[in-house]
């Protein structure tokens, strides 16, 4: 498994990251909390994880409940040092832990939420740290002011943006410069083959200023990976049947038609549609690092074949074109 710095936080991680959304939940939303992947798969995909070579798992304070970052905690102590030194753990704070509790990027939130996250993860530093999404409500020098307190505290070793727009993300430097203090290494944002527009919207950022790039739904909710026929019912238990509201929009003759040929071209290569969809990401220069959440340890085979899969700039711009 390649290995690259994220940013310039000086925090060296694997190419493919280990998303913990559905870890006793179905991310952060609290209708969910308790349901999701099970304690005792979880452990299982860990395991598969680890053992492909992925050393970086990706998780937040509200992924079901907090019950995603206690078994993350539980399963490395269940693990010798080797691991401990090697896992490189990145969790997020914004969303509320539960019904009708807080949520945002308020400064003394972001203190306490660390500390909480901490003990469930049972580690005395958070190597990467992040804003799951942008706080209209609290201005964003208090943000970075309080993630500046962390780093200097050495309960973080480096802190990032996720669903964060260019904008954001530049006026969010622009403080960190002006004031002296610690600034975004990166930004971790939906982005595959079906979902480009907002994430290659902010490469430009984060080439300027030497930012890595953490892609989240990488096989956007399933489309990708052929769970979902042209005129057919969506499977049950899938993204389509749980949280729809973010895909609804590829459920169109245009978005079928490049998933057939996306089918035919992985066919060619003997990869499945996800592998050929995994490998186009590792393919483009801008990512640095590919979140998949898998829900079953064997849903990681694709995994697999991205790795061994090697896509040339032509390749990637004609799989690229099937989805215009």
């Amino acid at each position: 498994m390649e290995r690259r710095e994220l940013g310039r936080s000086g925090v060296v991680v694997s190419r493919l990251a280990l998303g913990c959304g559905n870890f006793g939940g179905v991310g952060s939303a609290p209708a969910f909390f308790g349901e999701g992947i099970s304690h005792q798969e979880a452990f299982r995909i860990m395991d598969a994880a680890w053992d492909l070579g992925v050393t970086t798992f990706d998780t937040a304070d509200a992924y079901g409940g907090g019950r995603s970052e206690t078994w993350i905690g539980e399963w490395l102590a269940s693990k010798d040092a080797a691991v401990h030194d090697a896992l490189t753990i990145e969790t997020k704070t914004f969303n509320p832990m539960g019904e009708g509790q807080d949520r945002g990027l308020a400064g003394a939130r972001i203190l306490r939420q660390v500390e909480t996250s901490l003990r469930r993860l049972g580690i005395e530093r958070i190597p990467l740290y992040t804003a799951h999404d942008f706080d209209p409500d609290v201005p964003q020098e208090e943000t970075v002011r309080a993630f500046d307190e962390l780093v200097g505290a050495g309960k973080v070793g480096a802190v990032g943006a996720s669903n964060f727009s260019a904008q954001q993300l530049t006026e969010a430097l622009a403080i960190s410069e002006r004031e002296g203090l610690t600034r975004y290494e990166w930004v971790q944002n939906s982005f595959s083959l079906l979902d480009r527009e907002e994430g290659e919207a902010v490469f430009r950022t984060c080439n300027e200023h030497g930012l890595g790039f953490e892609a989240f739904g990488p096989l956007a909710g399933g489309w990708l990976a052929g769970r979902y026929r042209r005129g057919e019912p969506y499977p049950d238990g899938s993204r389509m049947t749980q949280r729809p509201d973010g895909y609804l929009r590829f459920a169109r003759d245009e978005v079928f038609d490049g998933l057939e040929a996306l089918e035919r071209e992985a066919a060619g290569r003997s990869v499945s549609t996800a592998g050929l969809a995994l490998a186009w990401l590792l393919a483009t220069p801008e990512v640095t690092v590919v979140v998949v959440g898998p829900t079953r340890a064997q849903h990681l085979e694709p995994v697999r074949e991205a790795l061994d899969l090697s896509l040339s700039p032509p390749e990637r711009d004609s799989l690229r074109a099937l989805f215009a």
